[in-house]
């Protein structure tokens, strides 16, 4: 018996190897390839997923997983994660996955390309096919009351349509309530966060910033992408990407953001590594990180008491003349177009807007063709803002070129997920914002690493909430956490 559990672990070693041959190839792509090589590397991309996909549906592995016998806690963890990964892949065919792998190799370039131009027409086909793809694979995995739960499921184990649009509904109203409220104050002018600054100048304080709260460079690196992403191949080597725009926190926030991404992947266990332990248990619990460490760490007065000088030190020409000013326009609260340069308060419209979408296109409700005309109508009704372009409209977001549907809801519950987890942190720590006005992240690093991050997969993400913070998911931790942020902010 003992051998079968040693035979599946030898397969996994190999599924997981040609996984991350394949994703080393995804993150080149996306940041060093070439735009002249994307023929050939869709090619070994849908070539090297279909041949990951094989091995692991493969009747061996099926049979090992059978015969395993655990030895350990750690074996019945690691056994159930297969048996339900196993279990989805096994519901989906191989030539659809080479597909579907293909195309995101061919569809990312096109992506880049259209979003540069301003040209969905040129893209259009192509995420139609992949909204086509997503519809197969969610009929193959089954569902029993929303084809959006199947896709949803392989993001956030367990949830459903129906909790998505119960999660919207408690938020929408307070939230809605709120930005009224501010909107009716006097308006914050933050044009001095604009104009040209120089790159090396806001690399090299992002990637100081990011170490000072625990990244290891010396296990990762930051590198710069069209969207900016986190990706890893190891325990041992992480990688984060920004971009740098007219905007100066665009950058200094994205890294935060990745920063908490890459955080929780540098501090899963060295014992799990390379195994189907490792590594984040859900995006949500994962986005619940990045958000953590950009917004609630990030976007505070104690932070930018610590770097507000080092920023100006970087950018002298900055004319914004104190941390508490700074702190102020870096949180102004604005409707707009870029999802991932929105406000705490409006972040979450830019993902319902997603998540209506991409429902309506599965459903057959919306026309792929039709995308751009819906965007902009729901961005008028949400936001009260019209995109000028595609390119700043329904082609900023790079997750469907990547065949990734149903991800988005997970942004919010991270959005959620991270005040409900800060106040489980702030009760075992007595005010962690002193701490974050020290510059000293290690203890707020040691608490995530030893509650989240050193678990990896081995709880299911409902279970790791739970055990967490004490509840299941909800609204209450977050509505408040903001409430008071910006009724002091914009003293309402």
């Amino acid at each position: 018996m003992g051998g079968s559990l040693e035979s599946l672990k030898a397969r996994l070693a190999d599924v997981n190897a040609l996984r991350v041959a394949s994703t080393v190839l995804d993150w080149d792509q996306q940041a060093f390839m070439p735009a002249g090589a994307a023929n050939a590397r869709a090619q070994h991309l849908g070539n090297l997923q279909r041949m990951a996909h094989e091995m692991f549906t493969d009747d061996a592995t099926l049979k090992a997983l059978e015969g395993a016998v655990a030895e350990s806690d750690d074996d019945v963890a690691l056994l159930r994660v297969v048996k339900r990964d196993l279990d989805l892949s096994t519901k989906i065919p191989s030539a659809l996955v080479a597909e579907k792998g293909h195309l995101a190799g061919i569809a990312h370039e096109e992506w880049v390309h259209a979003r540069a131009t301003n040209d969905f027409d040129s893209f259009a086909p192509t995420l139609e096919r992949m909204f086509e793809i997503a519809r197969q694979e969610a009929e193959y995995f089954g569902y029993t009351d929303d084809i959006y739960d199947a896709l949803l499921d392989q993001y956030e184990e367990g949830a459903t349509a129906a909790e998505v649009r119960t999660m919207f509904d408690s938020i929408r109203g307070p939230q809605v309530e709120l930005v009224k409220a501010i909107q009716a104050s006097a308006p914050v002018d933050d044009s001095a966060l604009y104009g040209e600054w120089s790159q090396s100048a806001q690399a090299e304080l992002t990637r100081e910033m990011v170490a000072s709260l625990g990244f290891d460079f010396n296990r990762g690196r930051q590198d710069t992408a069209p969207h900016p992403f986190c990706t890893n191949f190891s325990v041992n080597d992480v990688r984060l990407t920004t971009r740098y725009k007219d905007y100066l926190p665009s950058s200094i926030m994205g890294s935060m953001h990745e920063a908490g991404h890459g955080l929780y992947e540098q501090n899963s266990p060295e014992k799990w590594d390379l195994t189907f332990l490792a590594g984040g248990v859900s995006l949500g619990l994962h986005e619940s990180q990045s958000r953590l460490w950009e917004n609630i760490v990030g976007r505070s007065e104690e932070f930018w008491g610590v770097w507000f000088p080092k920023l100006k030190s970087a950018f002298p020409c900055l004319a914004v003349e104190s941390a508490s000013e700074f702190y102020r326009l870096v949180n102004k609260v604005k409707p707009s177009l870029i999802r991932v340069e929105a406000d705490e308060l409006t972040y979450n419209l830019h993902v319902l807007i997603r998540f209506e979408i991409e429902s309506a296109i599965l459903k057959g409700e919306l026309k792929v063709k039709d995308l751009p005309d819906a965007w902009n109508a729901k961005y008028e009704e949400y936001l009260g803002v019209t995109p000028e372009s595609n390119s700043v409209g329904c082609l900023q977001d790079v997750h469907w070129s990547q065949g990734s549907i149903g991800y988005f809801p997970t942004y919010t519950m991270g959005n959620l997920l991270s005040y409900q987890i800060w106040n489980s942190l702030s009760n075992d720590i007595a005010n962690p914002n002193e701490l974050i006005a020290r510059g000293e992240f290690g203890p707020i690093l040691v608490w995530l690493r030893t509650k989240i991050y050193a678990r990896g997969r081995y709880m299911t993400p409902k279970q790791l909430v739970l055990d967490v913070t004490g509840k299941p998911m909800a609204a209450d931790d977050y509505l408040n956490g903001l409430g008071a942020k910006y009724r002091a902010l914009y003293n309402l």
